[in-house]
């Protein structure tokens, strides 16, 4: 299949078909926990009227999502009001408007350039964006803005890094209009490349520097598409052509890392925290003893016994624990 399908790439919903039919493993590796080197869980129940393997602690599977199946996914603006009240219920899922994210990333860029309206001018729940050149203060270079940390919390469908659409309304948003925290990395890179080698290398930072993760599974997967499609839209804008399958893989390999599934609370793969049972032998028989989690009974964030999740530390390229950095 080809990747160049226009009224695809201009949806809000990125439908697994299309990913899986443009290459199977692109879909494959979207769908992969790096930490546990399986599949992202569901995490959620919202799927188990469907039946076999949509269940909460199921792996998400590429038959569970493909094929027949590939309008299971939903970004929260195609979803039922029913469903998304069941969401905000359960897991306190409440999306944020576009210009919402533009005002708080704004102040992270405030406090980083030491200056208000760098990349846009905020209005009544709107935003014009600026035009000229992004200048940078001294002592700070346009490498530094692009290779600067930033990290989305609960991301949801991450808004706040990647605004290829608002997820409240549904409107698309014109590239040069963007404001996610990733946009703006790009925005730069376009400003200070010019042949595609550079551009690649210092996209590919850019990707590198922004990290979120959330505890549904089905977040994760449409963070990750946004993630992606963000790269095959800025490519396509700057070089009049779409990035090749092999390209997308090694982007894809980049977020798959820096988008992942976790309990925020505990920095453990969801629900992977558990009781152990041990057995202890007496003159008497034998006495079942049941050991609760540390981190949980103690409410100590180092001491859980579930799975740690890791990310990459893409200046030393080794995987860490994040807990490691909390403790740090």
């Amino acid at each position: 299949m080809d990747i160049n399908n226009n009224k695809q790439l201009n949806n809000v919903d990125i439908k697994e078909n299309y990913i899986y039919n443009l290459d199977s493993e692109l879909l494959s590796l979207l769908l992969c926990d790096k930490t546990t080197k399986t599949n992202l869980i569901w995490a959620t129940d919202n799927y188990k009227s469907r039946g076999y393997g949509y269940g909460e602690s199921d792996h998400i599977t590429i038959l569970a999502v493909s094929g027949k199946h590939g309008s299971v996914i939903k970004p929260r603006i195609e979803k039922s009001k029913e469903e998304i009240k069941k969401r905000t219920k359960d897991k306190a899922e409440v999306f944020t408007p576009s210009w919402v994210c533009n005002c708080q990333n704004n102040l992270v860029d405030e406090a980083w350039f030491k200056r208000k309206d760098v990349f846009n001018i905020e209005g009544d729940k709107s935003w014009t964006t600026v035009k000229d050149l992004i200048t940078f203060p001294e002592n700070k270079t346009w490498q530094d803005y692009v290779k600067e940390n930033r990290l989305e919390i609960t991301c949801g469908e991450a808004p706040y890094i990647a605004s290829r659409y608002d997820t409240v309304t549904g409107e698309i948003i014109e590239i040069e209009n963007r404001i996610g925290l990733l946009d703006r990395k790009l925005r730069v890179v376009n400003e200070n490349t010019q042949t595609e080698e550079d551009w690649l290398y210092w996209a590919e930072w850019a990707f590198k520097s922004v990290y979120a993760y959330d505890w549904q599974g089905d977040n994760v997967l449409l963070a990750r598409e946004n993630l992606l499609f963000t790269f095959v839209d800025y490519y396509k804008k700057r070089f009049n052509q779409l990035p090749s399958v092999e390209l997308l893989k090694k982007f894809a390999e980049i977020i798959v890392w820096n988008v992942w599934q976790m309990d925020g609370l505990k920095c453990v793969i969801p629900n992977s925290c558990h009781n152990e049972d041990e057995i202890i032998p007496t003159l008497l028989g034998e006495i079942r003893r049941t050991e609760l989690c540390i981190g949980c009974e103690k409410n100590n964030i180092t001491k859980h016994n579930g799975v740690y999740c890791k990310i990459m530390d893409w200046e030393k390229e080794k995987e860490i624990k994040f807990v490691s950095l909390i403790k740090r």
